[in-house]
């Protein structure tokens, strides 16, 4: 379980947000851009700290404002997924994978590969890669650091439609393979009609609605999306 309360000033609005989300399978973030979706992610991997709040994974604190507790971005077992890869370019794939993987097993590094189908680029280099496949080794090297949820930031915005697709086939399998629990930023309905098993509305930093993909996609908010 994921406990945040937390607040933050921005330039544009305050960022309020103060909910439980269940670690098992995707939650998508939806909101248009500047709504504070990233803001919200960049809290939880400990990218930025809030102003005042708190914030729990699995009953272990991140942050708490009141006692002066803020735990590392590097200690807090969560790996994040950005809209470009951020690869290393002068590595090959896998020593990319590799890198930062914590208590590496070979049994874990196979199943990762296998489920992301990239075993077939690890001896290449990013800039022989194309944009989906960028993507993935991004998802196997925040997986191999043994992160007990994921973060995945618009992964896609930067991809052509084929490689959309292509890439969330693959997320799909995360969760029901890997059974690693994610939340998804994006301002794509359809993205999350495909993989979120619940949903939180984002709109000038205020949680406008959370409930199940089903339920959130037929609110009033989201009328004028479609």
């Amino acid at each position: 379980m994921l406990k945040i309360d937390v607040r933050k000033q921005l330039a544009s609005f305050s960022f309020q947000f103060n909910h439980e989300i269940a670690c098992q399978g995707v939650t998508a973030i939806l909101g248009v851009s500047g709504s504070g979706k990233s803001t919200l992610v960049n809290l939880i991997n400990g990218l930025i700290k809030p102003d005042q709040g708190q914030i729990q994974l699995n009953g272990l604190p991140l942050v708490d404002c009141d006692k002066h507790l803020f735990v590392t971005p590097e200690n807090r077992h969560i790996g994040t997924v950005f809209q470009d890869a951020l690869l290393f370019p002068h590595y090959k794939v896998i020593k990319n994978l590799i890198y930062g993987a914590k208590n590496f097993k070979q049994s874990r590094f196979d199943e990762i590969v296998n489920v992301l189908n990239i075993r077939a680029l690890l001896n290449r280099y990013p800039a022989m890669l194309s944009g989906g496949e960028k993507q993935r080794v991004a998802i196997g090297r925040a997986l191999l650091t043994n992160p007990s949820l994921l973060l995945m930031d618009e992964p896609l915005s930067a991809l052509d439609m084929p490689r959309k697709k292509e890439l969330l086939i693959y997320i799909n399998k995360l969760t029901n393979e890997l059974n690693i629990p994610i939340i998804y930023v994006t301002h794509n309905i359809n993205e999350v009609k495909q993989i979120a098993d619940n949903v939180a509305i984002l709109d000038q930093g205020k949680l406008i609605e959370f409930g199940k993909t089903e339920h959130v996609l037929q609110s009033d908010y989201l009328k004028e999306w479609l």
